[in-house]
């Protein structure tokens, strides 16, 4: 959708609603200059103010969400790949942990399943209102990496919980509102529970400078195009290397990982990022869940009328 289409198709809050059924409740990061991520001090707290994007006129949602890998083999070797199963086609690794949880069952093997079972991420723009740890990045636009406890609060931002509180649709420009981001070391995680949106506010700026900003928005494309994802055999063949094992066996496993008990046991904060590897966050405390029905009310949302 255009700038222009963007702004005459603003969904009233009523359509927005009514969509999601009324009121029930590749590379590293450090080394790629399209995404962004608060700074975090010594104590281990951040800060920063953000406005989420509509996304660009190529992308049908305004977020995209994705499962990854990311764990460290016996050889030594990462394992840091985007999951086919983002994609809904079968993945090695996925296979390989069913075939762990189903067939072995020990305590060791449910072990090496939650160490390297797949995990959610969600990407979305975002203009970087305030960043007082490096205040050069105000102004621009950039991709912004976050799990589900930020997810959730977008969603309560779209169905409120409460009476007193008003709808609001956070990716829209006129009709959004700012997001605090506020990160506390909380026993030694990175815990988002203080974020918050703010009042609801367009962002400043004429219609020039808004589709300004609007066309300096980054593609999504990579994280939902089945041709931006490495084939199974190519993710087998790395399994194979990371694992230490022969890559010359043959595909044997149905796809069974939404199967697999969704764990939500935290990982502490790394001290340190191992180097050369793809998607890196710092570990949290948020699970992992599959949120297919917001993904659908996201595509209606932007649907021309």
């Amino acid at each position: 959708m255009s700038f222009a289409a963007m702004k005459r198709n603003r969904t009233d809050l009523s359509k927005i609603i009514e969509a999601v059924g009324g009121n029930d409740q590749k590379t590293n990061d450090n080394n790629d200059d399209r995404f962004w991520k608060p700074t975090i001090d010594k104590a281990k707290n951040g800060y920063a103010v953000v406005r989420f994007l509509p996304g660009t006129e190529g992308d049908t949602m305004p977020f995209v969400k994705y499962f990854d890998h990311f764990f460290k083999g016996p050889t030594g070797q990462w394992y840091v790949e985007k999951s086919l199963t983002s994609i809904k086609l079968p993945d090695p690794l996925s296979e390989a942990n069913s075939k762990l949880w189903n067939e072995d069952g020990s305590e060791e093997a449910k072990r090496i399943v939650r160490e390297r079972k797949r995990q959610l991420r969600h990407v979305a723009n975002v203009l970087i209102v305030s960043d007082p740890s490096n205040p050069e990045n105000e102004g621009k636009v950039k991709l912004f990496r976050f799990g589900k406890k930020i997810m959730d609060k977008i969603q309560d931002s779209l169905q409120p919980r409460f009476p007193d509180e008003k709808p609001m649709n956070p990716f829209n420009m006129w009709e959004g509102a700012d997001f605090v981001i506020k990160i506390r070391n909380v026993e030694g995680y990175a815990n988002y529970d203080a974020s918050t949106f703010k009042a609801i506010t367009p962002i400043p700026g004429s219609d020039d400078e808004l589709e300004a900003i609007y066309n300096q928005q980054h593609s999504l494309k990579e994280w939902y195009d089945p041709s931006e994802y490495k084939t199974y055999d190519e993710l087998k063949n790395r399994l194979a290397i990371v694992l230490g094992e022969s890559s010359n066996s043959t595909r044997k496993f149905e796809e069974l990982d939404d199967e697999i008990p969704n764990f939500d046991a935290p990982k502490p904060m790394a001290a340190q990022s191992p180097p050369s590897v793809a998607a890196v966050e710092v570990p949290t405390a948020e699970s992992s869940m599959d949120d297919d029905e917001t993904m659908k009310y996201f595509s209606n949302m932007l649907k021309e009328d």
